[in-house]
C-alpha cells in the first residue's frame, strides 16, 4: 500500500530504529513487563540514537524532523510492546505542549534533555473523581507570591513513576464559571517541595508502562512554570487532543498488525486433525475478515496522518479512528487468541501479553463513549 507520506528518508530511519530495539529492547522487555518500567538507560539510549523528540527544534537539541517519524517510531516501538507507550507519551503528547505553549526559557531548560532521556516526561490529567470530563479536575494551584501552591491528587499517569517533569491540569480559579474557564497547565518538576509519587499501580496490561499516583499537598512551584497563559489550559489540550488521540490510532493498527501476523505464522505450523490450522476454512474465513478491516483501518489513519501533517481540523476523523481502530483491535484480540486454542491463554505466547494490553485502549486518550459524543454533537445530534 502507497504511503505518501513516507519517503525514503523515513524508511532509513526506520532500518535504524529496527536495529536498535532488536538489540536494546527485544531481548529486555519480558524483564521491563516484570520491573513494571522501561529502565531509565533505555530512554538514555534512545536519546543518543535521535529516538526521543525527534521533531524538536535543532536549536534545542532535536532533529526538526516531521510528523512521520513520530508514525515509524510508534509503529516500531508498538511492534516490541504496547507497554513502550510511554516514550511515545513523552514524544508526542507531551513535550509538543512545551513546544508550543511554552516560553524561550522554560524551551532552553526542558527541551534539550528531553531529547536526550535525561528527562522522562508525563502530563497528569486524570484524577480519582474525573477522567475523560477534564472540567472537573480538583486540583487547585494557587498563587501565593512568585509561586503556586498546589493539592490535590493525580492517577493512572503514565510516566508517572519516573518522570522529571509533568504537565499538570489544574484549577488556578477553581471558582470561576464556566469551570473550564479556570483551568491552567502547571510544570511540577521531580524535586518540588510537597509533591510525592504514590505507588506504581498494578494494572491488567502494558505492564512495562509505568503508571502510577501523583499526590501534590502545598506544592511549591514557581510561577514561571506555567505553561502559556493563566486560563488558557483547557483550550491547548483540545488543541492537542486531536494528536494524541492521532497517535493511539498509530498504534492501535500497528497492533492488529502485529496480532494478525503472530496469529498467521502460528496457524501455518501448528496441527489439528492430520492437517494445519490454516487448511481450514474457518481459519481462512477469520483471518481474510481480519485483514481486510486491518486494511481499511490503515488507508483510514494514512489519510489523516496526512491531512493532520497538512494542518487540518480532524478533531471529528480522528475521533472515529480512535474509537473504531480501539474497538476492533480487541476483537481481532479474541479471535487471534481463540486460534491460538489452549496456547494462547499461556504467557509464553506473545498474543496473551497482546490480549491484555488492548484492553485499556477504548478507556485512555478520551474513552469511546466520548468520542462518539463529540461526533455525534458535531452532526448536529
Amino acid at each position: 500500500m502507497n504511503r505518501g507520506y513516507l519517503k525514503e528518508e523515513h524508511e532509513i530511519f526506520r532500518e535504524s530504529l529496527q536495529k536498535f530495539l532488536e538489540k536494546e529492547a527485544a531481548p529486555y522487555y519480558e524483564q521491563w513487563e516484570k520491573n513494571k518500567q522501561v529502565p531509565r538507560s533505555f530512554w538514555e539510549k534512545a536519546g543518543k540514537q535521535g529516538f526521543l523528540c525527534p521533531q524538536v527544534d535543532e536549536k534545542y537539541g532535536g532533529l526538526n524532523a516531521d510528523f512521520s517519524y513520530s508514525v515509524v517510531l510508534s509503529e516500531e516501538f508498538e511492534k516490541i510492546g504496547t507497554g513502550m507507550t510511554g516514550l511515545g507519551l513523552h514524544n508526542d503528547i507531551v513535550i509538543p505542549y512545551i513546544e508550543s505553549f511554552g516560553s524561550e526559557e522554560q524551551k532552553n531548560r526542558w527541551l534539550p534533555k528531553s531529547t536526550t532521556g535525561e528527562m522522562i516526561s508525563a502530563i497528569a490529567m486524570t484524577e480519582p473523581g474525573a477522567g475523560s470530563d477534564l472540567a472537573s479536575v480538583k486540583t487547585t494551584a494557587i498563587r501565593d507570591g512568585d509561586d503556586y501552591l498546589v493539592n490535590g491528587e493525580k492517577t493512572f499517569i503514565t510516566n508517572g513513576y519516573s518522570a522529571d517533569l509533568i504537565v499538570v491540569v489544574c484549577k488556578t480559579d477553581p471558582k470561576v464559571n464556566p469551570p473550564h474557564k479556570g483551568i491552567s497547565l502547571l510544570v511540577v518538576e521531580k524535586d518540588t517541595p510537597g509533591f510525592k509519587r504514590g505507588k506504581k499501580l498494578t494494572k491488567v496490561g502494558q505492564h512495562a508502562n509505568d503508571t502510577s499516583e501523583l499526590i501534590f499537598e502545598d506544592a511549591r512551584v514557581p510561577a514561571s512554570n506555567l505553561l502559556g497563559d493563566e486560563g488558557e489550559g483547557f483550550y491547548y489540550l483540545m488543541e492537542k487532543l486531536q494528536q494524541e488521540r492521532l497517535m493511539v490510532a498509530i498504534q492501535t493498527i500497528a497492533s492488529i498488525e502485529q496480532m494478525v501476523a503472530l496469529t498467521l505464522e502460528y496457524v501455518k505450523q501448528r496441527k489439528a486433525f492430520g492437517r494445519t490450522l490454516s487448511k481450514f476454512q474457518n481459519t481462512q474465513f477469520k483471518l481474510a475478515e481480519m485483514q481486510t478491516e486491518l486494511e481499511i483501518g490503515k488507508t483510514f489513519v494514512d489519510r489523516l496522518v496526512e491531512e493532520h501533517m497538512a494542518g487540518a481540523d480532524i478533531v471529528d476523523e480522528v475521533s472515529m479512528a480512535k474509537w473504531w481502530t480501539t474497538e476492533l483491535a480487541q476483537k481481532v484480540a479474541v479471535d487471534c487468541m481463540q486460534l491460538h486454542g489452549g496456547y494462547g491463554y499461556m504467557e509464553e505466547y506473545e498474543i496473551a501479553r497482546r490480549y491484555r494490553d488492548v484492553a485499556v485502549t477504548s478507556i485512555y486518550a478520551g474513552t469511546n463513549e466520548i468520542m462518539k459524543t463529540i461526533i455525534a454533537k458535531n452532526m448536529g445530534l
